[in-house]
């Protein structure tokens, strides 16, 4: 006889990671482990793979909190300030992408592989159509604004007394 408690539990959680995609924060976390997967290949096809560490990082580090939310762990454990723990990990990301992109798109003229991560070269000339590294940067730059929104719509501020009598 088979037990039927395991395909029942593997069910849900197709079911959680289905239902979490379709939010805002799934999708945006979600959209950042493809373009983190995208621009590791990109830099990792390069000449100069060391710039790939940033993308590595980044992308386990959104899986764990994609794991997390979607299994609703954050509201388990309550010790650790799993908000603001998302703004530092979005606001790190988004710097440091923006400032390997920059380096390998100003740097990059003589590797290929290095240019095809941060540009598109036709027939000799540069255009800048797909800029993975950038576009990663300004996804996690997205990230980090709307959780600094979230941060400050929780903190709700009540006004301080101007009654004399107090």
């Amino acid at each position: 006889m088979a037990d039927t408690g395991e395909s029942s539990s593997g069910a849900n959680c197709l079911e959680k990671l289905k239902s979490y995609v379709r939010t805002q924060k799934g999708l945006i976390l979600a959209a950042e482990i493809v373009v983190s997967l995208i621009v590791l290949i990109c830099y990792a096809a390069s000449l100069y793979g060391g710039y790939s560490a940033v993308a590595i990082c980044e992308m386990i580090f959104s899986m764990v909190f994609f794991g997390i939310f979607m299994m609703e762990l954050d509201k388990q454990f309550v010790l650790v300030n799993w908000m603001w723990s998302d703004l530092f990990r979005a606001g790190i990301g988004a710097v440091l992408y923006l400032i390997t992109s920059l380096i390998c798109v100003i740097g990059g003229a003589g590797d290929g592989a290095r240019i095809a991560g941060d540009q598109v070269e036709n027939s000799g000339l540069r255009h800048s159509l797909h800029v993975f590294g950038l576009i990663a940067g300004l996804l996690f730059a997205y990230d980090t604004y709307t959780i600094f929104l979230q941060v400050k719509s929780t903190r709700q501020h009540t006004p301080a007394s101007t009654d004399e009598r107090v």
